[in-house]
């Protein structure tokens, strides 16, 4: 049985940092592309980071690039998003996502391969 379970999630204020877990069971983490992806009040699921599940290549959404950083561990159970200088408009619900063979360089739906619960961040002003 597949498994994404996040943590880290949290109240802050603006300009201050998180860093989310996703700790990922029941698949072979290397055939995967794993993603972080975040739903604000109201809005759609949008894109935030991809990791190949080598770690060797990463996709960032142009509203997080420089200030987000994904990565895995080595033993291939566990994949972070490191948030730094965290904006309002950061807020929402932020889910792991894993997809099987899925290309880096563009994003996956919600009905496409496996996802955790989420985790919420609230960054305030």
């Amino acid at each position: 049985q597949v498994q994404l379970v996040e943590s880290g999630g949290g109240l802050v204020q603006a300009g201050e940092s998180l860093r989310l877990s996703c700790a990922v069971s029941g698949l072979t983490f290397k055939w995967y592309t794993m993603g972080w992806f975040r739903q604000a009040p109201g809005k759609g699921r949008e894109f935030v980071a991809a990791v190949t599940g080598s770690g060797s290549s990463t996709n960032y959404a142009n509203s997080v690039k420089g200030r987000f950083s994904i990565s895995t561990d080595n033993a291939g159970n566990t994949v972070y998003l490191r948030m730094n200088t965290l904006k309002p408009e950061d807020t929402a619900v932020y889910y792991c996502s894993a997809k099987i063979w899925h290309p880096i360089d563009r994003p996956w739906s919600t009905g496409e391969g496996y996802w955790g619960q989420g985790t919420q961040v609230t960054v305030s002003s």
